[in-house]
């Protein structure tokens, strides 16, 4: 958090006053912050402690000294710090804001603070009352406090503005044009606007108007907001920022959810949902980092997974030919069994969704020809495209509208085909990896044998290069807002890149990557999360601005091959591996007295440290 130190220089509009610092003070027969009562007895100041009355000469003696050294000690009491009186403000105006007059009063009154300049408040009841003429007045009082004299020609214009549509509003369409004309232009200020706000003399009726401005009407709340923006061009030492203390607090609220790495829900930006007397940490027992199911009806090595788009259904592809989906159960995430697609000759190296979940494409390794399209629903095939013996389909990808798709491999095929595998479109001479469509509809992303990733348009048959690494890219994927792409790359591991900068942001650690085909994903609320595969029988998981791995998960004793991140459900997650299973992985389901199968303990240190911004 920055503090917003303007107008700290200003030390004669906030310094406590020397008569009451710390509200001490001291009357004949008063109770004093020590605890000593002192009363008169015929004259003589006699000194009574916790409310016990002494006698005896020597025992006025040493009262009086007391209560002297007493109230020297309370002269010499440190002066309050600029934070404490920056603090004594900000709780004064959360008590204001929450109707505590009273209680302000003394806290401010104890304190010797002021909770604004004196002009100020006489500038907020102003406006509040809407008593525009003495508000302008009071802009001249507050000339002087102000940093930037351009300042007092935009509150003065906003002061106006309101007052013109408040007479609008009221039908007084003569005062409110005088407002125009002799007031508002003879500023020289945001002429645009003031022929904006000359229209609405043209509405008809109240409602017209509050539609046209989008402005609220006459009141308490189109005031309130009014003096919001008017505060934004006054020192804080003169007049705080609207709703300071709450400002704060949601900051660190943020703060401390961006730093934890296993948060993985969605992002309330009210402060009643959360504690303010603890901080925020987020257990790594509800992360999915411990298996939940392990799924072995495939009886070869499983080399493809992917949730559906509605998070309802997983589809994976294996070498024995065969694509299983499965059904999400949403109530215990568990998943079952739901259809068996075969015929896939050469086996199930990468499947494809439909944007409406109502199609699944599969497609097979290097030697593979062919391209099959299901109908998710009713399990039947709807084409099997083949353009060539010669060809090598190994990757597809859907355009946004769900009525074409790319198709292509490494022995230079590039194809965008409708749904009954029709022809539209080709490009020639392009050896490629993997395929991406983003969300303009136009734009295909494809990783080549060159170790790029370029950018091909169909429409105006134009191309780009976008990505350039320096070893082959064997797979990738894109964020869904389409600005990141997330790389596999050979014989370095995980790589993340801005599509729209060209720019490396990061590269992950940990993670085993050869010459094997790992896919990787985006995952968790908000794709804060990054996960992938990896040769050494290994699920990592990173957060996205964190190279270091925050989770290893084993259980798997073959290479895996992909995981995928449940786009629904932020607490589900599937991996696919060599050994012929697909894990389910998800919060864990036991106490905490127990260990985690498949979880490597000291992975899950949350070192804040490490975390790289």
């Amino acid at each position: 958090m920055q503090a917003n130190g303007a107008g700290q220089g200003q030390n004669s509009e906030l310094s406590c006053l020397n008569s009451a610092q710390n509200g001490e003070s001291s009357t004949a027969g008063g109770a004093h912050s020590n605890g000593l009562l002192s009363s008169t007895n015929n004259g003589t100041t006699v000194t009574t402690n916790n409310g016990v009355p002494s006698s005896g000469n020597s025992v006025v003696s040493t009262g009086t000294t007391l209560g002297s050294e007493t109230g020297s000690s309370m002269k010499k009491k440190k002066r309050l710090s600029q934070s404490d009186e920056d603090v004594i403000r900000l709780i004064g105006q959360h008590l204001h804001g929450l109707g505590l007059n009273q209680t302000v009063d003394l806290l401010m009154q104890e304190s010797g603070c002021r909770l604004e300049h004196p002009s100020a408040t006489k500038f907020r009841n102003h406006v509040m009352e809407g008593e525009w003429d003495k508000a302008e007045s009071d802009l001249n009082e507050l000339r002087t406090l102000m940093h930037s004299p351009n300042a007092i020609v935009r509150m003065k214009f906003l002061l106006l503005q309101q007052k013109y549509l408040e007479y609008l509003e009221d039908g007084k369409v003569l005062e409110a044009l005088h407002v125009l004309r002799a007031e508002l232009t003879p500023l020289k200020y945001n002429t645009e606007r003031i022929h904006v706000l000359s229209g609405y003399l043209m509405c008809s009726h109240s409602d017209d108007l509050r539609a046209k401005a989008e402005w609220e009407g006459k009141g308490l709340s189109s005031r309130s907001k009014l003096l919001d923006k008017l505060q934004t061009y006054l020192p804080p030492s003169v007049m705080l920022p609207p709703r300071r203390l709450q400002t704060l607090l949601r900051q660190a609220v943020e703060l401390q959810r961006d730093r934890c790495l296993y948060h993985n829900t969605k992002l309330d930006s009210s402060l009643e949902s959360v504690s303010l007397l603890v901080d925020h940490v987020c257990s790594r027992k509800q992360f999915p980092c411990y298996t939940q199911q392990i799924l072995t009806e495939h009886c070869n090595e499983v080399w493809f997974c992917k949730f559906s788009n509605d998070g309802t259904k997983l589809a994976s592809g294996s070498k024995d030919t065969t694509v299983i989906i499965w059904q999400v159960d949403p109530e215990t995430h568990q998943l079952k069994q739901l259809k068996t697609l075969e015929g896939h000759a050469y086996g199930v190296s990468y499947l494809a969704w439909s944007p409406d979940d109502a199609y699944l494409i599969a497609c097979g390794p290097d030697d593979c020809s062919e391209l099959w399209l299901w109908n998710v629903q009713t399990g039947e095939l709807r084409t099997k495209m083949s353009q060539s013996h010669e060809d090598s389909l190994t990757s597809v990808a859907w355009n946004p509208d769900g009525k074409r798709f790319v198709t292509g491999g490494q022995r230079g095929q590039f194809y965008q085909c409708d749904l009954d595998g029709n022809l539209l479109d080709s490009w020639e001479g392009v050896r490629v990896q993997c395929l991406w469509c983003l969300s303009d509809s136009k734009t295909v992303l494809a990783s080549d044998t060159h170790q790029r990733i370029r950018g091909y348009n169909f429409e105006d048959l134009t191309d780009r290069n976008i990505v350039q690494e320096d070893h082959p890219i064997m797979s990738f994927t894109v964020s869904k807002n389409g600005r990141l792409a997330l790389l596999n790359v050979a014989t370095q591991g995980v790589h993340l890149w801005d599509l729209q900068d060209r720019v490396l942001v990061r590269k992950y650690q940990g993670v085993t990557q050869g010459f094997y085909t790992i896919h990787s994903c985006f995952g968790g609320h908000n794709e804060d999360f990054i996960a992938s595969g990896s040769e050494d029988h290994k699920v990592y998981i990173w957060h996205k601005r964190s190279e270091l791995p925050i989770a290893e998960l084993t259980g798997h004793t073959r290479t895996v091959n992909c995981v995928s991140w449940n786009p629904m459900l932020p607490g589900l997650m599937a991996s696919a591996s060599d050994d012929g299973t697909v894990r389910v992985w998800g919060p864990a389901p036991f106490s905490d007295s127990q260990d985690a199968e498949g979880l490597s303990g000291k992975s899950f240190v949350c070192n804040l440290q490490q975390q790289t911004v």
